[in-house]
């Protein structure tokens, strides 16, 4: 009896139960390396909604980065920033604000009235800036992406996928002050004429759970629920996208079901420390004819707790002339786990070694001579 029972079981239609299937798109990678852990029609391209100010934060972070524009710049509010409509911060025309509060107000509220501001601020139109937003995309390599406008709200061939929008967010977290406004909960901007507007995180998930620090939610009617959360446990940060959920609440769900999976399941791992010694390169005209290697960073790697990899290396170099500096990138170290390639390092040497003089080039070439009567 009891064999027949185990027979009729196995019989039965086995029904997989897939991570976050109530999205129309989603995946989860690993900020690190870049690795997907899993994903679902990750290039399926699907209107993104307000996900769609990350790439407009993204250029604004590199313009900050590089000093271009300050926190503290005072932005004029045009009529065309005034008048948007959607979620808003309710900016008046021909006042000011400064980018610190505008970027609060786009992080926090998804303001797309401050949004076209500081679009407008930089390049001087949201046309231009939009063309500065699919540029970006393309050097980026996101092949499912192209952006209308700055802000989100539907507009005919705006779209982009789960896949692409997760890496926007990676190149975007490599901008470390965009978590020091996405991860803030609620606040108040100050308005010109004194008054105050209290805003709300759109992200709730950032109140309640472990880690979670950002990043953009994204609603229209034709987009459904999107959102790109990031969380960071350990040394291991997770990036998570899903895209046309039918509610705010299914949509976290399915954002935590993904991370849970993520934490669960996998950690990083440090292959080779950046301390270790990794071999050596010649130096051709040095005051020293060989330099040990350094890596740049540790070599990690994302592992599932199951599984276990086998690494072997391989380091790319050639003779280098000197002067040579430590920072100068000098070769490769490549990384294979279990004959797969995963990574490459940057390599730079251990010490400076400035270039030979006529005096160094004839102690060198004496003490070979002296070696070769030995």
């Amino acid at each position: 009896m009891k064999k027949l029972l185990l027979l009729i079981i196995c019989l039965l239609p086995f029904k997989v139960f897939a991570l976050a299937d109530s999205a129309k798109s989603n995946i989860l990678i690993d900020y690190n390396t870049g690795s997907i852990i899993t994903e679902n029609n990750s290039d399926e391209e699907l209107p993104m909604a307000s996900m769609t100010k990350m790439m407009t934060l993204l250029i604004i972070m590199e313009r900050i980065d590089s000093s271009k524009i300050k926190l503290t710049d005072m932005v004029p509010i045009s009529e065309n920033a005034a008048s948007m409509g959607g979620s808003q911060i309710y900016l008046e025309a021909g006042t000011r604000m400064s980018l610190d509060t505008l970027l609060r107000a786009i992080c926090i509220a998804s303001a797309n009235d401050a949004t076209v501001a500081v679009a407008e601020y930089i390049a001087g139109s949201t046309g231009e800036f939009v063309r500065l937003m699919n540029e970006k995309a393309v050097s980026l390599g996101l092949k499912h992406t192209n952006f209308k406008n700055v802000h989100g709200l539907d507009d005919e061939g705006h779209y982009s996928s789960a896949h692409d929008m997760a890496f926007i967010a990676r190149e975007l977290l490599r901008h470390e002050l965009i978590l020091q406004y996405s991860s803030i909960y609620e606040d108040y901007i100050k308005h010109p004429d004194g008054t105050n507007t209290w805003i709300v995180n759109t992200n709730k998930l950032i109140n309640y759970y472990d880690g979670l620090d950002g990043l953009k939610t994204g609603f229209t009617k034709n987009s459904g629920y999107c959102i790109t959360a990031t969380a960071k446990r350990g040394n291991m940060r997770l990036i998570s996208v899903v895209m046309g959920e039918e509610n705010n609440s299914i949509r976290n769900q399915d954002t935590m079901e993904l991370l849970n999976y993520g934490f669960a399941n996998y950690k990083m791992e440090t292959i080779i420390p950046s301390k270790n010694n990794i071999g050596s390169v010649n130096i051709a005209f040095g005051k020293k004819d060989k330099v040990d290697l350094k890596l740049m960073s540790d070599v990690e790697d994302l592992v599932n707790i199951n599984e276990e990899n086998d690494y072997t290396y391989e380091i790319i170099k050639e003779e280098i002339k000197a002067p040579v500096y430590v920072g100068d990138i000098v070769g490769k170290l490549v990384v294979y786990a279990n004959d797969t390639k995963i990574n490459e390092y940057d390599l730079t040497v251990k010490e400076s070694v400035l270039k030979a003089n006529i005096f160094d080039l004839y102690i060198k070439n004496l003490k070979r001579l002296l070696k070769g009567y030995n």
